[in-house]
């Protein structure tokens, strides 16, 4: 895995810093395609799409895991209502995703999560044969293509929860291309 960005989350106008955020990819993977004319975020969706990727949070206060299920399961709420809306998902394909949400939220405990304890979040390449599947290091796994790459992919939809992320990653695919 090749660090391919990190940025810091903050929240309000006073700028608190939530968490230190990673993101890791498989950049040799060969199923990769990549191309110099592509944008940044064409190169981040192929990359999120075909590869194994790690997000890694790291808080810069102590928080807890309710606090980070939460915000979790209404980012993947607001892909899922989206993704209805452009035609994207059809109703069929939400009522299938209901469970594997339903078990991601079951996986965090009610228990604090201390500064700087990293949460590492794995998610596995695309495989033919399985659903990929998203581990939350210590916490457990879900497997559900969908909710795994669109987990990954709320970090870069426009500025993403941590802006300093987007850019980072932005700049380093730039001039990436396999």
């Amino acid at each position: 895995m090749t660090l391919v960005g990190c940025g810091v989350r903050t929240v309000s106008f006073l700028g608190i810093k939530v968490y230190s955020v990673g993101f890791y990819a498989d950049l040799n993977n060969p199923d990769l395609k990549i191309s110099r004319d592509m944008t940044p975020d064409e190169k981040i969706n192929e990359i999120v799409r075909k590869s194994a990727c790690v997000i890694r949070l790291v808080p810069t206060r102590s928080t807890n895991y309710t606090h980070l299920r939460d915000a979790f399961m209404r980012a993947l709420q607001a892909r899922m209502t989206l993704a209805k809306k452009e035609g994207t998902l059809s109703e069929e394909e939400a009522y299938e995703i209901g469970f594997p949400m339903r078990k991601l939220k079951s996986l965090f405990p009610n228990s604090p999560l201390e500064k700087h304890s990293p949460l590492d979040i794995f998610v596995s390449a695309p495989s033919a044969e399985r659903p990929r599947t998203l581990v939350f290091r210590d916490l457990g796994a879900i497997e559900s293509d969908w909710v795994t790459t669109e987990f990954v992919l709320h970090y870069f939809e426009g500025a993403g929860p941590s802006p300093a992320l987007k850019k980072a990653v932005v700049e380093r695919l730039e001039s990436f291309e396999k």
